[in-house]
C-alpha cells in the first residue's frame, strides 16, 4: 500500500513565509481565529485523518468499488465510517459562515485540507467536496427559505451535495439538455429526466442528498439561455427539518470507469422529482457556476494531490531499489548494486515531480489567498481585482494541474519499472485516478477556450494584463538581484512573450475564429508553465534569504529544484509558443469525410 505524509514544511514555507499568510489572514474580517497556532493545529489536525483515516481506505476502497442494492448504492467498507469522523471533527464547516453554522476560517485553509484528502483517498474526497459547491451556489443564490432548509445541513456535513448537468446526449453543450421542470400547485416543479457521470449522485454516508440539478421550463428559450437551476433534494425535508418522503429521484445504474472506483459515479432518473428553483427562472447556467468554478479549483487540487502523493512513493522506492552501478561508479560499494535514485533519467523523473507538486502547491496557494479577498475583501477595488485575477487563474489551476498531474503519476509507474504496473505497489492506481481529472468540470479543451476566448481575448487582453504587470513588476524589482538572475531574465522575456502571443491570436481570430480553438491548449500550458515560473521565482527570492542556519538543506534543495524546473520543464513553452503561431491551417484542412484515408467507418 502506497505511503503518504502530509509535506507539512513545505506548506509553512510556501503559506507562512513566501506568500504572508500570517499578515494576510490577519487583515481577513475575522482574520484573528485563523491565528498561527490555530492553524498549526488544523494541518497537524488534517495530516492525521489524511494519513491514519483514508489513506488505508484507498486500495480497498478501489478494489470494491460501489455496489447498487435495491436501488440504494453503498459505498465500499469503511467510507461511513471514515466521513462520520469527517462530520464529528467539523471538517465540512471549516470555512463556511458562522450563520450558517459554520467556522468561518478563510476558503483558503480547507483548501490545504483539500490536498491531504486528495493525496491519500481522492474517490473518499468527492463526496464531501461537492456538497462546498452546493453550498456555495445556495449561499450566493438560495432564497432564504432554502438557506434555513439545505445550507446548513450542508454545512455541518449531515447532507451531501451533488452537481447534476450531463445528459447523456449532451455534455459540455449544456444548451441541448433535455430534463424539463414543469410548474406545480404549491410553488416547486416536478422535474422529470435522466443525468448521467452524477458523481455522488447517491451513496450510504449521508442521511440525505441535495442535489442541484439543470431543467428547462415549459417556455423557456432555446439553448442555453433557457436553463434554470433546481434544488431536488433525495428526501423531502419534514416538518421538523429532518429526510422525509422519499422524492422522485434514484440512481439507475453505477458506471463502470476507469479509476475512482470508491467514488459512486451515477446515471441518476428524476421522475416527477419536487424541486424548487434557485435564483431566477432562465438564469441557472450563471447560478451553477457558483458551484462549478469551486469545483473546477477542486478538481485542480485533484491534481495536486496525486502528483504529491506519486513523488512521495516514487521517492521511497527509488532510494530502496537496487539496480545496476552508476554511470560514474560505484555508489554504495557494499551493496550489490546502487540504489536507482543515482541514475540521472530517474533523478529527471522525480524532479518532475517534484517540480510540479511544489509548483501546483505555490499555485493552489497563491490562487487560495486570492479566493480569500474575493470573499471577505473589505474594499471593492480590491475585491474587483481579486475576482479578475481568480477568472483567470481557475482555468489554469483546474487544466494545468491535473495535465501535469496526470504526467507525474506516469512517471511515477515508470520509477518503479514492472512493479509500478502491478496493483499492489498502488502506483496504477494513482493513474487511473488521475486520469479522470482532465476530462471532469469541463475538459482541457473546455477550460483552455475559457482562458484564451472569454478570459483573454473578450477583455481585450486587460485581464492579463493585470497578472503580467505584476511578473513585470517583480522582474523589475529583482533584476539586480544577483541570486534571482537566472530565474529573471528569462521568466521577463516569457511574460513579455505572453503579451505577444495573446495579440497574435486575437488578430489572427478577427478574420478566423477558430484560430482561438486552434491556440487555445497550447495557450493555456504555455500560460501555466509561466506561472509556475513566476511562482518558482518569487520561492527562490524567499529560500536565497534563508540559507544559513539549521534548515539549509531544505532551502538549497528548493533552489535547486526551481533550477531544474526552468532548465528542463520551462523550455516546453518553445514547442507551445510555435503551435500557438502555427495558426488553424493544417487542422483544419482536411475535411471530416477524408480523416479515414484508406478504410470506411
Amino acid at each position: 500500500m502506497p505511503s503518504y505524509q502530509a509535506p507539512l514544511r513545505d506548506l509553512r514555507f510556501v503559506m507562512n513565509e513566501m506568500l504572508g499568510y500570517p499578515a494576510h489572514y490577519a487583515r481577513l474580517p475575522g482574520g484573528d481565529e485563523a491565528s498561527p497556532e490555530t492553524v498549526d493545529a488544523i494541518l497537524e489536525e488534517g495530516a492525521r485523518f489524511a494519513r491514519e483515516v483514508l489513506l488505508p481506505l484507498n486500495r480497498s476502497g478501489d478494489e470494491e468499488g460501489c455496489r447498487l442494492e435495491g436501488g440504494e448504492v453503498k459505498a465500499p467498507k469503511g467510507f461511513r465510517e471514515a466521513y462520520q469522523q469527517y462530520v464529528e471533527g467539523g471538517w465540512p464547516s471549516l470555512a463556511a459562515d458562522p450563520a450558517q453554522g459554520g467556522q468561518g476560517l478563510p476558503h483558503s485553509l480547507a483548501m490545504v485540507l483539500s490536498e491531504m484528502i486528495c493525496a491519500t483517498n481522492l474517490a473518499w474526497g468527492m463526496y464531501p467536496g461537492l456538497s462546498h459547491g452546493a453550498a456555495d451556489a445556495l449561499r450566493h443564490h438560495g432564497t432564504e427559505e432554502q438557506k434555513a432548509t439545505y445550507l446548513t445541513k450542508l454545512v455541518e456535513g449531515v447532507w451531501t451535495g451533488s452537481m447534476c448537468l450531463t445528459e447523456p446526449h449532451c455534455g459540455t453543450d449544456l444548451g441541448l439538455i433535455k430534463t424539463r421542470a414543469v410548474p406545480a400547485d404549491d410553488g416547486g416543479y416536478d422535474i422529470s429526466g435522466t443525468k448521467i457521470f452524477i458523481s455522488a449522485g447517491d451513496h450510504d454516508l449521508a442521511e440525505n442528498i441535495v442535489h442541484l440539478v439543470l431543467a428547462k421550463l415549459p417556455d423557456a428559450p432555446e439553448g442555453s439561455k433557457g436553463i434554470s437551476l433546481f434544488v431536488v433534494p433525495k428526501y423531502l425535508p419534514d416538518a421538523d427539518g429532518g429526510p422525509g418522503e422519499h422524492n422522485g429521484v434514484a440512481c439507475g445504474s453505477l458506471e463502470h470507469k476507469m479509476g475512482i472506483h470508491g467514488n459512486a459515479t451515477c446515471v441518476m432518473n428524476f421522475d416527477a422529482a419536487r424541486g424548487y428553483l434557485v435564483g431566477a427562472p432562465n438564469k441557472g447556467l450563471a447560478c451553477m457556476f457558483t458551484m462549478m468554478n469551486a469545483a473546477r479549483l477542486g478538481v485542480g487540487i485533484q491534481g495536486l494531490g496525486l502528483t504529491e502523493a506519486s513523488f512521495q512513493n516514487s521517492l521511497a522506492y527509488a532510494r530502496d531499489r537496487l539496480q545496476m552501478r552508476a554511470l560514474s561508479g560505484p555508489q554504495s560499494p557494499e551493496k550489490p548494486a546502487d540504489p536507482i535514485i543515482v541514475h540521472p533519467d530517474v533523478r529527471r523523473m522525480l524532479l518532475t515531480q517534484k517540480a510540479f507538486a511544489e509548483g501546483g502547491r505555490m499555485l493552489v496557494l497563491y490562487t487560495a489567498q486570492i479566493l480569500d479577498v474575493v470573499e471577505h475583501g473589505e474594499a471593492n477595488a480590491e475585491r474587483e481585482r481579486a475576482e479578475t485575477l481568480l477568472g483567470l487563474l481557475t482555468p489554469i489551476v483546474k487544466a494545468f494541474l491535473t495535465e501535469v498531474g496526470f504526467e507525474a503519476t506516469n512517471e511515477g509507474v515508470q520509477v518503479f519499472g514492472g512493479h509500478g504496473f502491478i496493483r499492489e505497489w498502488g502506483m496504477e492506481q494513482l493513474v487511473r485516478d488521475a486520469r479522470i481529472t482532465r476530462l471532469y468540470e469541463g475538459t482541457t479543451g473546455i477550460q483552455a477556450l475559457d482562458l484564451l476566448g472569454r478570459k483573454v481575448l473578450m477583455s481585450q487582453g486587460e485581464t492579463l494584463k493585470l497578472f503580467t504587470k505584476e511578473i513585470h513588476q517583480f522582474c523589475k524589482a529583482e533584476a539586480d538581484n544577483p541570486a534571482l538572475k537566472v530565474f529573471v531574465e528569462p521568466l521577463a522575456k516569457l511574460n513579455a512573450e505572453w503579451g505577444e502571443l495573446t495579440l497574435g491570436v486575437g488578430m489572427k481570430a478577427m478574420q478566423d475564429r477558430e484560430e482561438v480553438g486552434a491556440a487555445s491548449v497550447d495557450y493555456l500550458m504555455y500560460s501555466g508553465y509561466v506561472t509556475l515560473a513566476y511562482l518558482f521565482a518569487r520561492a527562490v527570492k524567499q529560500a536565497s534569504q534563508s540559507l544559513e542556519g539549521d534548515e539549509t538543506a531544505f532551502y538549497q534543495a528548493k533552489i535547486d529544484t526551481a533550477r531544474f524546473y526552468f532548465q528542463r520543464l520551462l523550455p516546453r513553452t518553445r514547442a507551445h509558443a510555435a503551435m500557438v503561431q502555427a495558426g488553424a491551417g493544417s487542422l483544419m484542412a482536411i475535411s471530416s469525410e477524408d480523416f479515414g484515408c484508406g478504410f470506411e467507418l
